[in-house]
């Protein structure tokens, strides 16, 4: 699907230059001399090398389309995590780099949302939150600070995130999966 260099935005899929890039940054700039433009950067899915480019705004862009179909989290091995869509009963195997390190995040029958390119799958999204355990946790110093101060803690699957300082080993929480921050305590 074409779109205009003006509607990109951050997080989209594009072909360009016979590649899937996803798009990491914009910026729309319109000078007070010439035309409009965006300056897009943007990741190869296939190569992993990063690509700086301007678009004017009169110019367009294939937009790629994707396959989104939900999968329930089956279970993982040495070198990949395994998925069952809920209603075919299909299952269907991702390496662990395409996920990264939001598959620690994931735990069994935990619904996911996988988006398919030309029938390979190359995104794995998340809930926007979910619950976690706390392991272990640094003791809160009282008074440290005025304004709020976090702490490090280690997370039952083995993440590390920063917790306020009232949290302690074995609370629940709920962490955000998109930029893995605490959200609250449970």
């Amino acid at each position: 699907m074409k779109i205009n260099a003006s509607e990109i935005r951050v997080g989209m899929l594009l072909e360009y230059k016979n590649d899937l890039w996803q798009v990491l940054k914009t910026q729309h700039v319109k000078p007070g001399k010439g035309g409009a433009f965006a300056q897009i950067e943007m990741k190869s899915f296939n190569k992993n090398t990063k690509l700086n480019e301007r678009f004017r705004s009169s110019e367009t862009v294939e937009k790629a389309s994707l396959e989104e179909i939900n999968f329930s989290f089956l279970y993982k091995n040495d070198n990949n995590y395994f998925f069952m869509n809920p209603k075919t009963f299909e299952q269907i195997e991702i390496r662990k780099d395409v996920i990264g390190n939001k598959g620690n995040l994931l735990t069994e029958n935990l619904g996911v949302t996988i988006s398919f390119y030309n029938e390979t799958p190359i995104l794995v999204d998340l809930p926007n939150q979910v619950n976690c355990k706390i392991d272990s946790t640094d003791v809160a110093l009282k008074g440290q600070t005025v304004s709020s101060s976090y702490k490090p803690a280690i997370l039952d699957n083995g993440l590390s995130i920063q917790v306020p300082p009232f949290i302690e080993a074995g609370d629940e929480i709920v962490i955000d999966t998109r930029n893995l921050e605490y959200v609250k305590k449970i």
